[in-house]
């Protein structure tokens, strides 16, 4: 028997019992979203700026919807950030399938179910088909933490589940980090949670975290890794 779940209906709680996710305990397992960030230009903070007044501009006349989101707010940070040019490339709406095999038992009698998740990820950045950031954005009345169970399971149907990978989630006015891992079981963290409704500008740290100079730091070691693990070229990224 097979049953099939929307991925933006599924919660943390189920992907630990389906799937052994669990939050990291070591604050050392995610510092990459404030340890040893670069400096990003005044032209960039002077760009960001202009991005922060477009969204409080355009909040005035709500709805805001998801697509707005996308246009006024994810757009130019995936611009400053250099995933629109090679070696990175972007799919949209990039469907997923995850499945887990349960069995119930219910007065003796055991039927195996086959349940089946499905979904769009709005936003995937890949190098060389190597997953590197899962964006999940929603309109800005849907809250973070609806969108966090739904991000970490896309991040769950990574091709490469050997493969470190982040995610970005963004409602416009709020964003926040996310990195999982798999190696052996999947653990996953969550940086802090930074609003445009503080006083200083908190998409500067957005960009920090994606900085080009940075992600070029990562496809290093993503090349490098091809040689200490593996014949098959982009096998591991370890970053």
């Amino acid at each position: 028997m097979v049953q099939f779940l929307q991925a933006q209906n599924v919660g943390i709680a189920y992907l630990e019992e389906r799937f052994g996710l669990q939050q990291a305990e070591n604050e050392d397992f995610f510092t990459e979203w404030f340890d040893n960030l670069p400096e990003i230009t005044e032209l960039e903070k002077q760009y960001l700026d202009r991005v922060k007044a477009n969204f409080f501009s355009l909040i005035k006349r709500p709805p805001i919807l998801e697509n707005a989101v996308k246009m006024v707010v994810l757009s130019p940070l995936l611009d400053l950030s250099g995933f629109y040019r090679h070696p990175f490339h972007i799919a949209t709406e990039e469907s997923i399938e995850i499945s887990e095999e349960i069995i119930i038992d219910i007065q003796e009698n055991t039927e195996e179910i086959k349940e089946i998740i499905k979904g769009e990820i709005d936003v995937l950045v890949l190098q060389h088909q190597l997953w590197l950031i899962v964006i999940e954005a929603k309109r800005s009345s849907f809250s973070l933490a609806k969108a966090i169970p739904q991000a970490l399971t896309y991040m769950l149907a990574n091709p490469k589940p050997n493969n470190s990978i982040y995610s970005l989630v963004i409602n416009g006015e709020d964003f926040q980090f996310i990195k999982i891992t798999q190696q052996d079981k999947p653990i996953y963290a969550l940086s802090d949670r930074f609003s445009l409704y503080r006083r200083e500008n908190e998409l500067y740290q957005d960009l920090r975290n994606w900085h080009i100079s940075r992600v070029r730091q990562m496809s290093k070691i993503c090349l490098f890794a091809r040689f200490i693990e593996s014949d098959a070229p982009y096998n591991r990224c370890l970053l």
